[in-house]
């Protein structure tokens, strides 16, 4: 992870060297959301680290009641880094989140029931490593208006790239022209790609806090970036996704500018995916590869895929986790709907990327997005994907056509499942079909995480007034 801090004597040592003055203690809630608490350092003993740091669990969003709220985080000092904007020196320690009511890892966190997902895969004798490939895309913008009130509701993001800003009048600079345009951002150079050096101060930061960084490059959409970063076991790959947004989000903020991961940012552009490569290996086999196959695709990974595609409404409720996720799962914006998978076909919900012989071959499903939690998406498809495996589920493919060009009917014809149209559905499909999440999460947590999505996210979208509505039906 970068540090290579394996104990809490390496961690005081590493503290040391680095003339840490600040602890930064970091958890995760059930929307992906980081929250933290920092320590002094002189105050950080050796027995707080192995027992615990106690905090209000009843001030965190849809977590534990008042007359219950004492909790306790456990730190993971393996995942100790350098936090790089920091005035004070300081030090940031992922943690667990422990309830003590129950003397067991809290049935309410994320990276706890990675954790445990992990755990259940090993006990199943399927697998005793698995490795996760994020691919987590973001818009920099320049300026961004939020407003939504009784009367009133709207939004306004702007970026020197946006089309919209040809005719503007940039005032002593004048307006130099050069601008991808709708759809044309796919890997232009400067000065039309005006975020290289941004990016290049991400990619070396990402660095420095411990990721593995290959490469960056302009996405299709205008004011849209991805850097690509090395896959790893479940949890770390989580926790690397905690690390890329927040990199992201500061260079930008402290360029003046604002990153958001948000899924469908951008009408009639393309929008925020986090692609997820995925493979299981056992005694250092990769059991996703066998060599003459589709693809090199083994039995074993189409039954983990078939898994995912069988229950993808309530995978989605958790892939896809806002209302906004489903404004970007249409046809037409490299965000496929189709749940099919093809052999590096970007049109089917899981491409076969590429690759040649063992260590290459992966499957990647291109539906999720980065409003996900990465931990509960993560677990998610791993356990959908250990279901299908245990019940050997086929999926529909391969198909090479592009799904994009298919009409409605065509795919109804060819009884192509698709993937739910808004969230309402994928966690109607999670009320009905949860049973594959019981292994490692409980029926209490089921309940509150979909009864929390329809009170934040469904209910309230489904009761507010568009402007599209105003557009469309105020004369009506």
């Amino acid at each position: 992870m970068g540090t290579f801090v394996n104990n809490t004597d390496e961690f005081y040592k590493y503290c040391e060297e680095n003339e840490v003055e600040f602890v930064d203690f970091r958890f995760t809630d059930i929307k992906g959301t980081w929250h933290h608490i920092s320590y002094r350092m002189s105050a950080v003993e050796a027995s707080m680290i192995d027992a615990g740091l106690p905090f209000d669990g009843s001030s965190i969003e849809n977590w534990q009641p008042i007359e219950k709220s004492d909790m306790v985080l456990k730190p993971d000092v393996e995942t100790a880094f350098m936090d790089p904007f920091t005035a004070d020196s300081t030090v940031i320690v992922i943690c667990d989140v422990y309830d003590i009511y129950k003397n067991e890892l809290y049935e309410r966190c994320p990276r706890s029931i990675a954790k445990k997902t992990l755990k259940y895969m090993e006990e199943s004798g399927v697998g005793d490593d698995a490795f996760f490939g994020p691919e987590n895309e973001f818009f920099i913008f320049d300026d961004v208006r939020i407003w939504s009130g009784v009367n009133q509701t709207g939004y306004r993001v702007d970026s020197d790239e946006g089309a919209w800003n040809d005719a503007t009048d940039m005032g002593d600079y004048g307006n130099m022209g050069h601008r991808p345009g709708l759809k044309g951002g796919y890997f232009p150079v400067m000065p039309t790609d005006t975020m290289v050096d941004l990016r290049a101060e991400m990619m070396l930061l990402l660095e420095e806090v411990g990721l593995t960084v290959m490469l960056g490059h302009h996405e299709v959409a205008m004011a849209q970036g991805e850097i690509g970063i090395k896959y790893a076991g479940l949890v770390e790959a989580a926790d690397n996704v905690q690390k890329y947004k927040y990199v992201v989000k500061m260079v930008a903020h402290l360029n003046g500018k604002t990153a958001t991961f948000m899924p469908k940012p951008l009408y009639g552009d393309n929008g925020n995916g986090m692609h997820v490569h995925q493979s299981i290996w056992k005694n250092g086999k990769n059991l996703f590869y066998k060599e003459g196959e589709y693809a090199n695709l083994s039995e074993m990974a189409l039954q983990y895929l078939g898994g995912v595609f069988k229950h993808s409404a309530a995978v989605a409720s958790f892939t896809n986790p806002s209302t906004n996720s489903y404004k970007r799962l249409v046809p037409g914006y490299e965000a496929p709907s189709i749940l099919t998978y093809s052999s590096q076909n970007r049109s089917a919900a899981c491409r076969i990327p590429y690759g040649s012989g063992e260590y290459a071959t992966r499957i990647e499903t291109r539906f999720p997005d980065s409003s996900a939690c990465p931990y509960l998406c993560f677990a998610v498809l791993m356990l959908a994907g250990l279901d299908g495996i245990k019940h050997q589920d086929v999926p529909v493919g391969p198909m090479d056509v592009d799904l994009f060009e298919l009409t409605l009917d065509e795919i109804r014809d060819k009884n192509i499942p698709q993937m739910p149209r808004t969230l309402r559905e994928s966690l109607e499909g999670l009320v009905s079909d949860h049973d594959f999440l019981k292994p490692v999460m409980s029926q209490e947590f089921i309940d509150a995480y979909q009864h929390y999505m329809y009170e934040s996210q469904v209910w309230p979208d489904e009761a507010r007034p568009t402007g599209f509505e105003f557009k469309t039906t105020y004369s009506c």
